[in-house]
């Protein structure tokens, strides 16, 4: 399983005396325990409250009330104790009478690393992502680059890709820009061929794009509490189950809130996400959704959970009321945990088009959004959509960074965005 995640670094501690490497494998024979005192072990330091998480580095954390043992082989000192040299063991003096028994011991040995950062790296190779990404807008991308089977770089090329951008529902002010940015690279580079041209669109939405990559950021708080939100149908509790496989694979743990209490087998369907992944979730049957968002925020945090995913009704953004309650629930939420939520992520269906982009702004004027999950990209999606935000929000004071994106309903399918594939794709 791979991981996309990373930790925010936590702050250096002050320098302390170093650890001696604690000594877990040696266990002395009954006779020995029969005939001399066991010499005292000293306890290893309290393990860091952080949970590997992909990529995530965890912020500090309270030590808990009673230390938990890591195994020696992935256990790495709290950033305030600098590792010291392993010690060899000494075994307590033996009897001259059972001086002939042997008795072995190895010394612990600890990694070298000085940081308990608990990173999954990213993967060598996203294995077929790409090609499947390709493959999922593969109507948007056959559109546009038949505009560059011709031999000469004039005004009808730039007519005809300015067309296909509107059709790939990139919108008027993206499709603007992106025209105007090519025209400037065309002349700067001295480009005679459309495949060049091309090339240059690419790199040219791939910088439009650049601002929407960003990371998502688990182990700051404990828990991070997530919302996540959407209209009916976008795949939002789909996404939620896959998110959550993917934060329990990286030993993160996970708990799931069933607050769609409006949706028929809403509760179900994500039970069964919880089960599969083994997972804890909080569910009632019909209760008032900022009900069980704020006891599951308060469960989280008794219990020491590191994530808090909460699986909120789905809504359309033109029903006021409806928007109201979500407005509600973020409240609520706040209410258990000042500084929750953390996360208020979108989810949005890749063929809605420019709907996508009336979605965002309404679910982000009712719950502050903080970041979109696009899904559904092997469908008829066009992907333009994403070059409409990356070019509306910069406008509103900040991005809206796209998380991930998906493209099927395997568990591998969903991916972190990376600007250089999207554009890649786009243009495949």
């Amino acid at each position: 399983m791979f991981s996309f995640f990373r930790k925010k670094k936590p702050t250096p501690a002050p320098e302390s005396a170093p650890v001696e490497a604690p000594v877990t494998d040696v266990v002395p024979s009954p006779v020995e325990s029969a005939l001399a005192a066991p010499t005292p072990v000293s306890s290893p330091p309290p393990v860091p409250a952080a949970v590997p998480v992909p990529p995530l580095v965890s912020a500090p954390a309270p030590a808990p009330e009673q230390a938990r043992v890591a195994p020696v082989a992935a256990y790495a000192p709290p950033p305030s104790a600098p590792l010291a040299p392993s010690q060899p063991y000494t075994p307590p003096a033996i009897p001259a009478a059972l001086a002939s028994e042997s008795i072995s011991a190895q010394p612990a040995v600890l990694p070298e690393s000085s940081a308990p950062e608990f990173i999954t790296p990213e993967p060598v190779v996203r294995t077929g992502w790409l090609d499947r990404l390709k493959t999922g807008l593969r109507k948007t991308g056959s559109s546009i680059t038949t505009v560059f089977t011709g031999t000469r770089i004039d005004d009808a090329l730039y007519e005809d890709l300015e067309t296909a951008l509107l059709l790939a529902d990139t919108g008027v002010a993206a499709t603007e820009f992106l025209l105007a940015d090519l025209k400037r690279r065309v002349k700067d580079s001295r480009a005679t061929e459309p495949a060049q041209v091309k090339m240059l669109l690419q790199e040219a939405i791939e910088e439009m794009l650049a601002p929407l990559e960003k990371e998502l950021v688990v182990g700051e708080y404990h828990p991070t509490v997530i919302m996540v939100a959407g209209v009916n149908g976008a795949g939002k509790t789909t996404s939620i189950g896959k998110l959550t496989k993917h934060l329990a694979d990286a030993g993160a743990t996970v708990l799931l809130a069933a607050a769609d209490t409006f949706r028929a087998a809403a509760r179900e369907q994500l039970s069964v996400w919880a089960d599969r992944n083994k997972v804890e979730i909080i569910s009632q049957q019909g209760a008032d959704p900022s009900a069980v968002s704020f006891d599951a925020v308060a469960a989280g945090r008794a219990r020491s959970m590191d994530v808090v995913l909460v699986d909120t009704a789905g809504r359309l953004p033109t029903q006021k009321h409806l928007m109201e309650e979500l407005s509600k629930i973020r409240r609520v939420v706040t209410k258990a945990d000042v500084t929750a939520p953390h996360e208020v992520l979108l989810v949005i269906d890749g063929n809605t088009g420019q709907n996508a982009l009336a979605q965002v702004k309404a679910f982000d004027a009712a719950a502050q959004l903080t970041g979109l999950i696009v899904t559904k990209l092997d469908g008829t999606a066009k992907g333009g959509v994403l070059c409409a935000i990356a070019r509306e929000y910069p406008a509103q004071g900040r991005p809206m960074p796209v998380y991930f994106v998906g493209v099927g309903e395997k568990l591998e399918d969903l991916q972190t965005f990376r600007a250089r594939e999207f554009a890649q794709a786009l243009l495949a």
